[in-house]
């Protein structure tokens, strides 16, 4: 191995390493987060009231749109609307991760 490519090597673990602890700090933040989604939402996002949407296993980037839908007024639900408007974009992208990485089962 040639030092080009060791070095090559080692940048990458490094980037790999500090993007793996951001997408961990992501989950762990939104699953502190998710308290609050539970009472509708089921504690890991599955919901036992047939009226609220299961949220566990959704995608990511629809979780991240329709929170920031219902969070702009785009998207109207009064009881929504009133649960995201104190969340900021990193809230909502956590709580996107955290979901998103649930099983539905």
């Amino acid at each position: 191995m040639t030092i080009q490519s060791l070095v090559h090597t080692i940048f990458h673990a490094i980037i790999f390493f500090y993007s793996s602890q951001t997408l961990a700090d992501d989950y762990n933040e939104g699953k502190l987060k998710s308290f609050i989604c539970a009472e509708c939402h089921g504690e890991k996002g599955v919901s036992a009231l047939g009226k609220y949407p299961n949220l566990s296993g959704q995608k990511f980037e629809y979780l991240v749109s329709a929170l920031t839908a219902y969070r702009s007024g785009l998207r109207q639900s009064e009881i929504m609307n009133a649960m995201v408007t104190n969340l900021n974009d990193q809230d909502i992208k956590n709580l996107a991760t955290y979901y998103s990485q649930q099983d539905c089962n």
